[in-house]
């Protein structure tokens, strides 16, 4: 006799197969200041350190080096590339992109795409082995931080949807749903800030989800649409992941928390239809209860 998984979760079997999406969520907590540190001092190249050395607060130094550590590290295990010996560089947008060996890969794949985000003590960093991945993080309580003008940034659409909300927390939260998806699709095409978020839009459920996507009019007629994901990793903080979508990649995601240290157990969670472009109209993207 069978069992299947539980709604929202595959097979830890069925997951390898398909290489997921994998995801890691870190606060600056999990790495001991002393040891983050350490890190930074053995595994960033010339410019990181740099950087690291220009933040006039602490605070700001220590997501840094947490956020920069954590990519190295990710980098090192699912690339098989010591973590000091990663190349990073970054396109004329500032996207940035792991150097492949002239070999290939150390633990095999001719691609490899990742993506970074933090707010506020998170951080947030999406791999994928094919195609593009884009991922943003934010803290519900980042309201006074000026929400009403970003909401001046949205589609006439989405502006009509959160005018549907009651002032104050309900409000904040579709538009940090909202935010956190154009950041990540936007960061997913390299294109960041430069991409008008008022060129495309979604459309979500109540509580969470995608239910449709009007991507922009360069993208109109693209052969695959994008899949989207919002989670809630910890509460009040809100977080968003868009892959492209193509012919085969696995419809997995793969939720670890923590500092990597190894190969610990994530948590498999099911990726939606694609939306927009090449994707079944109405495909949802709502996560398992509690994330």
């Amino acid at each position: 006799m069978t069992t299947s998984a539980p709604a929202g979760e595959l097979t830890r079997t069925r997951a390898t197969e398909l290489r997921p999406v994998k995801l890691w969520f870190c606060s600056n907590n999990d790495l001991a200041p002393g040891i983050a540190a350490t890190l930074a001092t053995q595994w960033f190249d010339e410019h990181e350190q740099e950087i690291a050395g220009r933040f006039l607060f602490e605070r700001d130094r220590r997501q840094y080096v947490v956020a920069h550590a954590l990519v190295r590290r990710v980098l090192a295990l699912e690339a098989g590339i010591p973590e000091a010996e990663a190349v990073i560089w970054r396109s004329s947008r500032g996207r940035p992109f792991l150097q492949k060996p002239a070999g290939g890969l150390p633990r095999g794949g001719a691609e490899l795409d990742f993506n970074l985000s933090h707010s506020h003590s998170h951080n947030l960093l999406g791999v994928v082995r094919r195609h593009r991945v884009g991922v943003d993080v934010e803290r519900l309580d980042r309201a006074e931080r000026g929400l009403d003008a970003i909401v001046e940034t949205f589609a006439p659409e989405e502006r009509d949807w959160l005018a549907e909300a009651a002032p104050g927390r309900a409000r904040d939260r579709r538009v940090l749903r909202l935010w956190t998806l154009k950041e990540a699709y936007s960061k997913a095409r390299g294109l960041g800030l430069g991409l008008p978020f008022d060129t495309f839009s979604f459309t979500l459920a109540e509580d969470r989800g995608v239910l449709d996507f009007r991507p922009p009019a360069d993208q109109a007629h693209t052969a695959w649409g994008w899949r989207f994901m919002e989670l809630e990793p910890v509460v009040d903080v809100l977080a968003a992941v868009a892959v492209q979508a193509g012919g085969s990649e696995a419809p997995v995601l793969q939720l670890h928390h923590g500092f990597p240290w190894g190969r610990g157990s994530p948590r498999l969670l099911a990726l939606p239809e694609p939306v927009g472009a090449g994707g079944p109209a109405g495909g949802s993207s709502v996560a398992p209860p509690g994330y």
